[in-house]
């Protein structure tokens, strides 16, 4: 059985960005649970860093790196303009062509702009992001949205299914699992 590893970023004891009632870590640990649940449902083995709203540290999400084809950790961007928005992911070059699957899902679904010249992609050292343990050790990051966007925070709440959904079949294109119909 094919298997993949898909955590949520932050964790139990760091909420990341937050706007309002809502912070990024239930965000992420939301999505890893609903596309881990695709996933399964894809016949694809899920490993994740917790269950339900349990969502371990960085140090033993890397670990469960290596156990999967692909693994990838869920995040939100955020700033202080709440016009700035876009999907975005980081990797190694190696996996620029699922990270900019990836995006374009998101874009698709959330009706949300794909970030940089190069189809989402951005190398662990691009701009702020000078060292990610989680890309070093070969993960993918994917900021889905900006949690400081109102707009794409409610296109993320209304269609967070249906995005799970595009994510699981990238993911099972990626690996070579067929997605069912």
């Amino acid at each position: 059985m094919a298997k993949v590893t898909i955590t949520a970023g932050h964790s139990n004891t760091d909420p990341g960005a937050v706007a309002g009632n809502v912070t990024e870590a239930e965000i992420t640990t939301d999505m890893r649970n609903i596309v881990a649940y695709c996933l399964r449902d894809l016949g694809i083995e899920a490993v994740t860093d917790g269950t339900g709203s349990e969502n371990d540290t960085l140090r033993n999400a890397i670990k469960l790196i290596k156990q999967g084809e692909v693994a990838i950790e869920f995040h939100c961007n955020a700033f202080h303009l709440p016009t700035a928005g876009g999907v975005e992911a980081l990797a190694q070059p190696k996996d620029k062509a699922i990270c900019q699957k990836l995006c374009e899902a998101v874009s698709d679904v959330l009706r949300i702009p794909v970030r940089g010249s190069a189809g989402g992609f951005k190398p662990e050292n691009s701009g702020q992001h000078s060292r990610l343990g989680y890309v070093r050790e070969g993960g993918i990051i994917l900021e889905l949205f900006f949690i400081s966007n109102p707009s794409e925070l409610a296109a993320y709440q209304a269609k967070k299914w249906p995005l799970a959904r595009e994510i699981a079949d990238v993911i099972a294109d990626h690996i070579g699992v067929g997605c069912k119909a």
